[in-house]
């Protein structure tokens, strides 16, 4: 007959975690050390990913600042060809002023080479 007594081990009590780990304690130690190993591979590769990711961003935002300080660039130059043909001269020597407090910023080596 089958055994009704519900434990599954024909009476004998199963070993507790830490008795099996004082009874097989290099296999024990190995396993945490293999665990350990991957939880740093893996952090390592988070951070990997995470520092490229952070790269892809700067390189966008150098970017998009190269664009943006070409079109104020370009805005400038229109602006200071209209005021030009300005004959009483008050807007030019009013754009003088505002793009000496406000000059264009000058987009990076990078991008001067791009183009």
């Amino acid at each position: 007959m089958a055994d009704v007594s519900g434990s599954g081990f024909g009476g004998r009590r199963p070993q507790g975690l830490l008795a099996n780990a004082a009874k097989r304690k290099e296999g024990f130690v190995q396993l945490f050390l293999m665990a350990g190993v991957l939880m740093m591979s893996l952090r390592s590769l988070g951070q990997k990913h995470r520092a490229r990711d952070l790269a892809d961003d700067t390189a966008g935002l150098r970017r998009e600042h190269d664009q943006l300080s070409l079109r104020m660039r370009d805005l400038q130059d229109a602006l200071r060809r209209e005021a030009d043909a300005d004959a009483s001269g008050a807007l030019a020597s009013h754009l003088r002023r505002i793009f000496a407090a406000h000059p264009a910023p000058s987009p990076s080596p990078a991008a001067a080479q791009d183009q």
